[in-house]
């Protein structure tokens, strides 16, 4: 009896155990989120263990309790406990004690250094050698991650530098080096002696790629002499900053593809953000420009329109500024103006974001104060929730009427920051009371307010976009407030802003906070047409070639413009929408057009009925509460005109945006260039906006 009790209880640890077992699943990623291969996932005390794939994905199985051992080399290990969940996601956190270095000159060494940033080149090497070691040299075997070789393992000859990164192992892998702020050549670095430099940096692929686009994707070196007033960018913060990667609108032909199409946007983030950097000295990366949001920062007074539709629209043609063979195409929407008192009622929750890293005064407490101006717009017939998040999320403020203005800007007062960032379940929260207090004939709206660090549950872009493509079925409308630098998610939050059918904004400072909620504000709350798309076609009798200045995130497939349940940008109430095309005409040489495919089964040719025309565009949208699109077209005639204020400053802002870009379309035109054209263009300036563009391109050094 008691052997056959003794078989049951073991039997039954058997089983227990075995129910307790599990298949755990995740990605092992580095700091700055990039996938790790190889890296090695281990049950402690077991040798039970996996390696990462090339994406840095595992599967193992594992029990309740049992502690999973993350190892890379290069990185400090990490332990973490199974839990209830199957997913573990892990950070690894680079080992900053050591570090190899590879050094390859006449011969091949190895060693093993401190990691460290290098303050003073002229202090790598000794007194003596200062005269005759250059800078490279002075970098051999110092910096963690950079290898130095000599090709031909000759002494005397032209140093490679070459830094270590994903992007670093096969083809071309010379970084790009940057002298006292200008993009120079190896050459002009090798001639550089230690002495003459007062600080070098190197950023590695990811932060290259931020900073100079593709230029930058093998990494970049930073030199600064000792007589130079240039300020090295602060790689640390760029580093914890994300921008979507931005790959530039080339120039396509008619011939081949006769239609342009693409989503409006109506988001500014990308201007304040972008004077945030130049005013704080900061160097701007190359993905954080995004000139369509430049460009539509500024207001244009376009006249409104005058029949049932909900804008406006307007083009113009004029000769390209910074370039004399091709034309320039703005094409500018004005949405219906109205007054306050005019606008549906409000069904607001405010989601603000109050982890641990909103603690400093250029995020929570510049989000209290710029709430504040909102609340003091709001009406009697408006409503207002506030919902919080940190570890997790709760509700500190029930529905309130606009009339007790006093009660949601004491709930405002009390917040305050601290512990982690359960951005997906704020957002979860905000929805369900949003929806619960929903407003058939009003205005419903969750308005984010964070700095865009989520980290606990739902926390990557792609687990924000499928969260929120989910909760815009509900007919809620989403803004998204950018608040902060250091760790500024700007990607997640664009991905939020335009999956959710709403807008993005980036509040630096109050002043930007007053033009949001002050001077637009309904433009900011209140949709006047969602998903709003344009299709340009062409005529291939004028046009030889084209080329959209922007909006390279909000490209659409041409088959998109009449498909209904293809997302699009929202418009809102007072909102202009500017869009800039650089055209070749017919019978112009130009080295941006290569070779043309002989088609055989299409006609080339256009109809001559439409000699005259230049461009037709046609424009799609839906009512807020419908889900049938309207069309709008406009003809342009092949008409040139002197270019209006208007012209004038965009293609300032435009012109001075490929600049911070770098890009290989403005034509080496000056910085000169760019301040005339805005001059030209300022106009009335009623706010001193224009002005203020005028003196940030002053600023800025190229």
């Amino acid at each position: 009896m008691k052997l056959f009790l003794k078989s049951i209880l073991v039997l039954f640890t058997i089983v227990q155990i075995q129910a307790q077992e599990k298949k755990i699943s995740g990605v092992v990623s580095d700091e700055n989120g990039l996938p790790l291969p190889s890296a090695t996932v281990l049950v402690k005390g077991t040798s039970n263990g996996i390696q990462t794939d090339f994406d840095g994905k595992y599967s193992i199985t594992a029990q309740v309790g049992d502690i999973l051992v993350f190892s890379y080399v290069g990185y400090n290990t990490k332990e973490v406990t199974v839990g209830s969940s199957n997913t573990i996601n892990v950070s690894m956190v680079p080992d900053n004690n050591l570090d190899e270095v590879i050094v390859v000159g006449y011969g091949t060494t190895r060693h093993r250094v401190k990691k460290e940033r290098i303050k003073n080149a002229s202090q790598l090497v000794s007194n003596k050698q200062q005269e005759s070691s250059n800078v490279v040299q002075a970098l051999s075997g110092q910096v963690a991650g950079v290898a130095i070789t000599n090709s031909t393992g000759q002494p005397g000859n032209t140093a490679n530098i070459r830094i270590r990164g994903y992007n670093s192992l096969t083809g071309n892998r010379d970084p790009l080096y940057v002298i006292d702020g200008r993009i120079s050549s190896k050459d002009d670095l090798n001639t550089i002696k230690a002495r003459k430099v007062s600080e070098v940096k190197v950023a590695k692929n990811f932060v290259g790629q931020a900073l100079y686009g593709d230029k930058g994707k093998h990494g970049v070196v930073f030199v600064k002499t000792k007589n130079s007033n240039y300020i090295l960018p602060d790689i640390e913060s760029i580093e914890n900053e994300s921008y979507t990667k931005i790959h530039e609108n080339k120039f396509k032909t008619v011939s081949a593809s006769p239609l342009s199409t693409f989503s409006i946007d109506v988001d500014k983030a990308g201007y304040s953000n972008v004077r945030r950097l130049i005013n704080n000295g900061q160097f701007v990366p190359a993905n954080a420009v995004k000139i369509e949001e430049m460009v539509n920062y500024f207001n244009y007074n376009y006249p409104q329109p005058k029949d049932e539709h909900p804008f406006s629209i307007h083009t113009e043609v004029a000769k390209t500024p910074w370039n004399q063979d091709t034309k320039l195409v703005k094409i500018g929407l004005q949405g219906k103006i109205y007054e306050n008192e005019n606008l549906p009622a409000a069904n607001l929750t405010f989601l603000i974001d109050v982890s641990g890293s909103m603690g400093s005064p250029n995020k929570l407490g510049l989000l209290k104060q710029a709430f504040k101006l909102l609340v003091n717009q709001l009406r009697e017939k408006d409503k207002v929730s506030i919902v919080v998040y940190a570890g997790a999320a709760g509700v500190v403020l029930k529905p309130t009427s606009g009339k007790h203005k006093d009660k949601i800007i004491e709930a405002l007062d009390n917040l305050e920051s601290g512990g982690s960032t359960a951005g997906g379940a704020g957002i979860q929260l905000a929805y369900k009371l949003a929806q619960e207090n929903f407003n058939k004939k009003g205005n419903n709206r969750v308005i984010l307010a964070t700095d865009g660090d989520f980290n606990v549950g739902a926390s990557s872009d792609q687990d924000m976009e499928d969260l929120i493509t989910e909760k815009r079925k509900s007919g809620v409308f989403l803004s998204v407030l950018g608040f902060g630098y250091g760790n500024y998610k700007d990607s997640k939050l664009e991905t939020l802003a335009d999956k959710g059918n709403g807008n993005h904004a980036y509040i630096d400072t109050m002043q930007e906070a007053r033009r949001i909620f002050e001077s637009e504000f309904g433009g900011t709350l209140f949709t006047i047409a969602k998903d709003v798309k344009l299709q340009v076609e062409f005529n291939p009798n004028k046009v030889q070639a084209y080329r959209l200045i922007g909006y390279e995130n909000r490209l659409l497939a041409d088959e998109d413009f009449i498909d209904d349940t293809k997302d699009a940008g929202e418009l809102g109430a007072g909102h202009t929408v500017t869009a800039l095309y650089e055209v070749i005409p017919v019978g112009v040489k130009s080295e941006f057009i290569k070779n043309e495919i002989d088609l055989k089964y299409t006609d080339k040719k256009a109809n001559n009925n439409y000699s005259d025309e230049l461009f037709t565009v046609k424009f799609r949208y839906k009512k807020p509460d419908e889900d049938t699109s309207l069309e709008m077209v406009h003809v342009q005639k092949d008409e040139t005109t002197e270019a209006s204020e208007n012209m004038n400053f965009a293609s300032a802002v435009a012109l001075f945006g490929m600049q911070l870009r770098q890009s290989q379309f403005y034509n080496n035109a000056s910085q000169d260039l760019v301040i005339q054209l805005a001059e030209k263009g300022r106009g009335e300036d009623k706010n001193g906006y224009r002005a203020e563009f005028i003196r940030l391109a002053k600023t800025q050094t190229f």
